[in-house]
């Protein structure tokens, strides 16, 4: 080895070390106790939303959770008060800014002023692009962004004047890549992306740390109160087992876990699960490759048609397959995490 290339190895292991003691100082600096600490979860009731709930609550925070369905709101709360700890609910659109701001004023008066907020509501419509219409694209927006820019609103003015706060958006592995069968979804939440990103520059100044959350599959139980056009039942299926298999998914528990853990540091950015990371780096360095590769695997997936642009939930869309063990895991999910009313 010559003299300069041993020069530039040191320097770029001294510049490694460097940054990874930069880092660890930053995350002692940032780092937060959930004790005590006034929690707002967007779609708190049920799946991924419900698991945070009960994480935050177990760390000591007082929590609160929206939804539109109050039978599912008292269902998530009656499971905190049998895990010993209980949560403030409330009935809420938070694609109404007046709701919100409602919601945002009701946990104030009950829990204090609001520390962290974990915008984790979202919908999901699974459709070829064909039977897909504007309003799928309206409908995403108004859910998957514009409801979190809302409640980032309602809660900003408090935080800045406190130079205190947290705000986690649970975002998506399909706000870096744009996945086949689900342009309205990836639509909203590659938007959700850039504008948490760019809250995060923002209001470091203030001591806001916002974090972005990129998930690849969950494993919520969440298939079944998903949107399926076209060929529905097909798209269903396909959904339902992809979202069941090991290693290639996430336990809910697991997947909260690592978001609280983000939450805690001021993290900028997670993306969790391997294949969604080694996905989003392959699409960094070669883009063209990975949306001609997802073109490829469009070719699978079932075809436009069935009940065209007309709407079915999963749980009215299953088969014999999706009935079968190998979306055991889901169905599993499902009933642990309140997707079964």
């Amino acid at each position: 080895m010559s003299a300069s290339t041993s020069t530039g190895l040191w320097w770029t292991l001294a510049g490694m070390g460097a940054l990874m003691v930069t880092k660890a100082y930053l995350d002692r600096k940032r780092t937060i106790d959930f004790h005590d600490k006034t929690v707002v979860i967007t779609g708190g009731a049920r799946g991924l939303g419900l698991v945070l709930a009960r994480q935050f609550a177990k760390a000591g925070a007082h929590v609160a959770i929206c939804a539109r369905d109050q039978a599912e709101l008292d269902r998530a709360q009656a499971d905190l008060r049998m895990r010993g700890t209980d949560i403030f609910t409330y009935a809420c659109d938070i694609t109404d800014k007046t709701q919100v701001q409602a919601f945002m004023r009701a946990v104030e008066q009950v829990l204090g002023p609001v520390d962290i907020l974990v915008n984790n509501a979202g919908t999901i419509i699974v459709s070829p692009l064909e039977n897909t219409t504007e309003e799928d694209f309206r409908e995403a927006m108004e859910v998957n962004f514009w409801s979190a820019f809302h409640t980032i609103n309602a809660v900003l003015p408090q935080m800045r004047a406190r130079k205190s706060g947290r705000i986690v958006n649970i975002t998506s592995f399909g706000g870096k890549i744009a996945v086949p069968h689900l342009s309205p979804y990836s639509v909203s939440k590659f938007a959700f992306v850039g504008y948490s990103e760019g809250l995060r520059s923002e209001l470091i100044k203030d001591s806001i740390y916002v974090t972005t959350i990129c998930p690849g599959l969950i494993r919520t139980g969440s298939p079944r109160n998903a949107i399926f056009k076209g060929q529905n039942e097909k798209e269903y299926t396909v959904f339902k087992l992809g979202d069941s298999i090991p290693l290639f998914t996430i336990a809910a528990d697991d997947c909260a876990r690592q978001i609280l853990a983000a939450c805690r540091v001021g993290e900028a950015e997670r993306i969790i699960t391997l294949p969604a990371k080694i996905a989003t780096a392959l699409h960094g360095i070669a883009p063209g490759l990975i949306t001609d590769t997802l073109a490829f695997a469009n070719g699978f997936l079932p075809d436009p048609g069935g009940i065209g642009e007309q709407r079915a939930t999963g749980k009215d869309s299953e088969t014999w397959l999706s009935n079968s063990v190998l979306a055991h895991l889901t169905d599993e999910a499902a009933k642990a995490n309140n997707e079964i009313g």
